[in-house]
């Protein structure tokens, strides 16, 4: 990739200072206390034989329940985390916590990794050693990257917020001082889901700094001129209609969010089967059950669940710039998944310089199929360089 030696300075004095060493320990207690609350749940009736279409299976919700009292290890799952460095800082008034691994590699890109709803930092778990470390992995030194892996502002432990405000642009602006307060002058992006949406935006505001974006989704869409849909491609014509049949079947998380998060904060911070039946929505059943059992968790055992969704309000109700941005940008577009119609991502993101289509790997790429995301994230930054 190149030296990235001018890209990576040692942090400031006063950046180094507000830096503080966090470790995850959840008491014994709270877990008890989950159990107890799982074993106690007051469980739905539910139609025969509908399936997922009034919403998510009692048989699943059920299911995850049952495995997450009596057979779900977070301990285990805690000391994964654990492994990586962890710090948090104040940025805007708020806690930041995000995961530190820097490369053996001394030429390394950094890059910051954004996740969104219903995920976390355990989104990349995966793709952490290959990234960071690709020698101990068998593959080429030149392709590492020093990782930065926050908690989106009220998600996780750098929740909750306590102002009005926190949308993506602001947390694209925190971003850029989280990067220089790490001794961070030119770097690079990683999103999945609202970190899909945070990264350009990052870009926008600091194009000087930010090397490229790379994102598993543009969401830009069309505006309502037919004549935007004339001569669409068999493959832009199926992501419209994935598009329609989420808007149609599955928007209703997004719109409640955005209207009246307040109004779904008591039964998501009182019952963990609310808040599995709700983060369990757009998981599904092809999604191995820890890890979603272990991104709810963070969402359980920091009581995070409403200041999550005000992001969707705070979105809702923000003034989005009108320029298209310019940084470079990538896109990894995964099966199953909408990952956006390149012509109308080109209105909103003038240098869209790669763009990759795979059949399989769905919403949740890094962890679904971490080889092929690690591989097109290096295959984007190599241009770059």
């Amino acid at each position: 990739m190149g030296s990235a030696a001018d890209q990576t300075a040692t942090p400031t004095s006063e950046g180094a200072e507000s830096l503080r060493p966090f470790h995850i320990d959840i008491p014994s207690t709270a877990i008890d206390d989950l159990r107890n609350r799982l074993a106690r749940t007051h469980w739905p009736d539910e139609l025969p034989g509908v399936g997922w279409e009034y919403g998510v299976p009692l048989s699943y919700v059920r299911h995850l329940a049952e495995r997450w009292q009596n057979g779900y290890d977070w301990r285990t799952w805690e000391a994964r985390l654990n492994r990586y460095p962890q710090f948090t800082t104040a940025i805007d008034g708020q806690n930041i916590h995000f995961l530190h691994v820097r490369s053996p590699e001394p030429d390394a890109i950094p890059l910051i990794l954004t996740h969104g709803w219903p995920g976390s930092i355990v989104e990349f778990l995966d793709v952490i050693g290959p990234l960071s470390d690709p020698r101990t992995h068998g593959d080429d030194p030149a392709d590492a990257f020093h990782l930065v892996i926050p908690s989106l502002p009220g998600y996780g432990f750098s929740g909750p917020t306590h102002d009005v405000g926190w949308n993506i642009y602001r947390i694209a602006k925190v971003w850029t001082v989280l990067m220089e307060r790490l001794g961070y002058r030119r770097y690079g992006a990683v999103g999945n889901d609202a970190g899909s949406l945070i990264s350009p935006e990052l870009g926008r505001v600091a194009p000087a700094q930010v090397l490229g974006v790379h994102v598993t989704q543009i969401f830009s869409f069309p505006s309502g001129d037919s004549a935007e849909l004339a001569g669409l491609s068999p493959e832009e014509q199926q992501q419209l209609e994935i598009l329609q049949w989420f808007y149609e079947h599955k928007f209703s998380f997004n719109t409640l969010m955005a209207q009246q998060p307040q109004t779904l904060a008591y039964a998501l911070k009182d019952s963990p089967a609310g808040l599995l039946g709700w983060n369990a929505q757009l998981f599904g059943e092809d999604i191995d059950d820890d890890f979603v059992l272990t991104n709810v968790m963070l969402y359980w055992v920091t009581g995070t669940a409403a200041s999550a969704a005000r992001l969707y309000y705070e979105n809702a109700h923000a003034a989005a710039p009108t320029e298209p941005t310019t940084v470079p940008i990538g896109v990894a577009a995964f099966g199953g998944d909408f990952s956006g119609i390149r012509r109308f991502a080109e209105r909103d993101h003038q240098n869209i310089v790669h763009w990759s289509t795979f059949d399989h790997g769905g919403h949740f790429a890094a962890h679904k199929v971490p080889e092929l995301l690690i591989g097109d994230v290096r295959d984007f930054f190599r241009q770059l360089q």
